[in-house]
């Protein structure tokens, strides 16, 4: 299935101020999801239909150089990056018009868990005055209910936000938002950004900026957490080489 090869993704960070207005849904990219994505073919479909991917690893940006992909990403563009583009963009405008408290621009985050939530909504008093957050815990399971469906829905409706993030963890957070997408009433933004829950919570540490430009993430990341991340990593790197020769080169 060769399908990195015919994806649209952004090329360069600039290109985020180009996403339209409205309801968008972004995906990010990178190796682990590539492999994953072979096999599961509902997360596959979640990130070949959003409105918008993300090249989310220097892995995804080379391969599509090596398979002279129709997208051709000249840099790797972070969950993390995506996630403060989308907050400074929202934050200024709102600035701008120096709303009143009750107009502020909503910003909702829907995942991970309340202890996670709380520190983010402490910490979004400092870091985006202008921005009113509100966040939505659903329960921690590896399948959701059709109940549990429709409470997150139905939150996500009644807050009406301006900006939406989920974050369950790839690949849940793209196949239940995708799933759901035309139940979701609303008329912003939507990025699945997962691991940027628990970094801008603090609970979870980003790379050192040497190690990010030099893209080295991956190996601080297995540095820090080996038992967690070295299947994902050392395993998975090798995969991707090896999905990437057998299904979008040979």
């Amino acid at each position: 299935m060769a399908w990195l090869k015919k994806l649209e993704l952004v090329e360069h960070r600039g290109d985020l101020s180009r996403v339209g207005e409205g309801k968008r849904l972004i995906n990010t990219i990178n190796a682990h999801s590539y492999n994953m994505a072979l096999k599961d073919e509902a997360f596959a479909e979640a990130l070949m239909k959003g409105d918008v991917l993300v090249p989310d690893g220097a892995s995804i940006v080379k391969a599509c150089r090596w398979i002279g992909a129709k997208s051709q990403p000249k840099e790797r563009i972070a969950g993390w990056d995506l996630f403060e583009f989308e907050m400074e963009r929202l934050n200024s405008k709102a600035a701008d018009k120096e709303l009143i408290k009750r107009d502020l621009p909503k910003v909702m985050f829907l995942g991970s868990s309340e202890k996670v939530l709380e520190l983010i909504r402490e910490k979004a008093k400092v870091a985006y005055l202008n921005l009113n957050v509100v966040t939505y815990s659903p329960p921690f399971k590896s399948e959701f209910t059709k109940e549990d469906d429709e409470k997150m829905i139905e939150a996500v409706n009644r807050e009406q936000p301006d900006l939406l993030w989920i974050g369950m963890t790839a690949p849940k957070q793209e196949k239940w938002t995708y799933a759901h997408w035309n139940e979701l009433d609303i008329h912003c933004h939507v990025g699945t950004i997962g691991a940027v829950f628990d970094f801008f919570a603090g609970t979870a540490k980003r790379a050192p900026k040497w190690w990010q430009e030099h893209s080295m993430e991956w190996l601080y990341r297995l540095m820090i957490e080996p038992r967690r991340m070295w299947k994902r990593y050392l395993v998975g790197n090798v995969l991707f080489v090896w999905n990437i020769l057998t299904h979008e080169i040979l």
